[in-house]
């Protein structure tokens, strides 16, 4: 069956993936239409997030945050599409880092780095980052259902100098890095909502308490590595600009959690400047009503 959808499905991502990009964002509005006026995908999750995000603004502010949300997010899904084919060339001109130099530092310094970034922007096309650094490239992912479409994934990826590691492999491989002297920049997606019964830390996001994840805090320590926020701006459409915020390169001179703090910190600044370009689909606040009673106290 992995196969079959696959073969189905392919053909149809590869002719969206070749339009010329005016034809492509016709698409897109198309598509937008489709999703969010006739069938409202998830509609009620990103209404009670934004919701809860932002208590204080009317029902005018929420409703033209969703509409323009819906847009980035078609803009968003087709894009990643689009970069079966896209060139390096025109990869480079859509998506731009502003202060690359940061990195550069750490190269230097024979010092690998995490980078963490939340769902905003444009995440995927973070990929372009292999073309400027002698670090190898690395996001951690969790690994598709379908082995099929997992091995196209990885196969875009690599075409752009940007590999991916299982997240259920990270610690292993990156160890294999170090005992290799590889120099290596991991990238983590920070704002997944991990299980409540196992997570280690709640704080409030957006002004709920939730759990967040404190997995790249971790491994920064354990293998003391520089950790830099990377936010990535729309500037307008299918165009981005990166900027990058050193949140700190002695991660073990920091209280536990202090650096998830400052991230989720950072996340929010972004959010709240525009909210149109987070990824509200996602149930970030499941678990608002399974707070500790620790911390309910």
């Amino acid at each position: 069956m992995q196969l079959l959808a696959y073969i189905l499905i392919y053909p149809i991502l590869w002719l969206i993936s070749i339009l010329p990009f005016r034809v492509f964002y016709w698409v897109s509005d198309a598509i937008y239409f489709l999703v969010y006026r006739i069938i409202g995908y998830r509609k009620k999750v990103v209404r009670k997030n934004l919701e809860l995000s932002f208590p204080e603004k009317s029902k005018e502010e929420l409703d033209t945050i969703e509409s323009r949300f819906y847009r980035h997010m078609v803009d968003l899904f087709l894009e990643m599409i689009k970069s079966m084919n896209i060139s390096k060339e025109e990869l480079l001109k859509r998506f731009q880092y502003t202060n690359l130099d940061l990195l550069s530092k750490y190269e230097e310094e024979g010092k690998s780095v995490v980078i963490v970034i939340g769902h905003y922007g444009s995440y995927e096309w973070l990929m372009s980052l292999g073309y400027f650094i002698k670090h190898e490239g690395y996001a951690i992912y969790a690994p598709l259902s379908n082995k099929y479409f997992d091995r196209l994934v990885k196969r875009i990826r690599s075409k752009h100098n940007a590999f991916l590691i299982s997240r259920y492999k990270t610690v292993e491989i990156i160890q294999q890095h170090l005992k290799e002297g590889k120099l290596a920049v991991y990238g983590f997606a920070n704002d997944q909502s991990p299980q409540a019964q196992k997570a280690r830390y709640w704080r409030p996001f957006m002004g709920v308490t939730v759990p967040v994840f404190t997995y790249a805090e971790t491994l920064a320590k354990q293998l003391d590595m520089a950790v830099i926020y990377c936010g990535i701006e729309k500037e307008k459409r299918g165009h981005y600009k990166a900027t990058f915020r050193l949140i700190t390169d002695s991660p073990n001179d920091f209280a536990d959690y202090e650096i998830t703090d400052r991230f989720t910190e950072l996340l929010e600044e972004q959010i709240k400047a525009d909210p149109a370009y987070y990824l509200w689909t996602h149930n970030r606040f499941k678990h608002r009503d399974k707070v500790p009673a620790v911390l309910k106290r």
